[in-house]
């Protein structure tokens, strides 16, 4: 069955305060992905948006990690969301990456705002539940996110934007939308697979984000005709990344912290 392209024109677009470029999971593959140490560096380099991941650890607290395991990022070993905050507190993040960030830690969500919000960081946050926990996951980091914002003021004249919400999974975007419904979300696709318009309309989402291999011209049209936000992953040719921009795409997510985007003019 062929993917649904026909999504409704809605009657506008969605008000949108982000840059053309993000940074992949704080600083690319610059440093140890989603630690603070990753974003400081993103922010050095010129950087002023950021996408990273959140899951929940056993005892309910959101924190940064790409993987459903502990392995590959951490000296940690096993399922990261079966484990308490306390253990995965004490991991070292940042060696496996090299010998300057050993030590550096897991950085928990309420961490990474407090770093980010007080200077007009952006942030795009994709929902990575470990499998089977993806409603709870959707909804916990919802209930997060809107309290730590409001922390800081949003929802008020004034106050910081929300967050965007990303997923792969659209069980943790539901669970999202019926907990927070003002927060904007965006649907992941790696493929077009069939329906996946539908189930972004049905979730209410301003945005759709594409593996960018999956965007053509045409296709940007519709989705941009169809009232959403377009943005890419992972972009690291220059090419690609001036082709997609030419498009009228509205953000470009990229590793190539030091040599697109902005840190192209802080390097020039």
């Amino acid at each position: 069955m062929a993917a649904d392209l026909d999504a409704p024109t809605t009657n506008a677009m969605p008000a949108w305060p982000w840059p053309r470029w993000i940074a992949h999971r704080g600083a690319g593959k610059l440093a140890p992905e989603n630690t603070l140490a990753a974003f400081e560096l993103g922010w050095r380099h010129g950087w002023r948006a950021f996408e990273c991941d959140v899951k929940l650890s056993a005892d309910g607290v959101p924190f940064l990690l790409h993987d459903a395991t502990l392995e590959r990022t951490t000296n940690g070993h096993g399922v990261a969301g079966e484990q308490a905050w306390d253990a995965l507190a004490r991991l070292d993040a940042g060696g496996w990456h090299s010998p300057a960030f050993a030590g550096e830690p897991l950085l928990r969500l309420d961490r990474l705002v407090a770093w980010a919000l007080p200077r007009g960081a952006l942030l795009n946050l994709e929902i990575k539940p470990t499998p089977g926990t993806e409603a709870a996951t959707g909804a916990a980091v919802a209930q997060a996110v809107d309290a730590l914002w409001r922390d800081h003021g949003a929802g008020t004249p004034g106050g910081p934007p929300w967050p965007l919400l990303t997923s792969f999974q659209p069980a943790a975007l539901q669970a999202a939308q019926a907990t927070c419904p003002h927060l904007p979300r965006g649907l992941l696709l790696d493929t077009l697979w069939p329906g996946c318009w539908a189930v972004a309309r049905s979730l209410g989402c301003v945005a759709v984000v594409l593996n960018h291999r999956l965007w053509t011209r045409t296709l940007l049209q519709q989705q941009r005709a169809a009232g959403y936000r377009t943005l890419a992953y992972t972009v690291n040719s220059a090419r690609r990344a001036d082709q997609l921009l030419r498009w009228e795409l509205d953000a470009v997510i990229s590793d190539r912290i030091d040599a697109l985007g902005p840190g192209a003019s802080a390097a020039g």
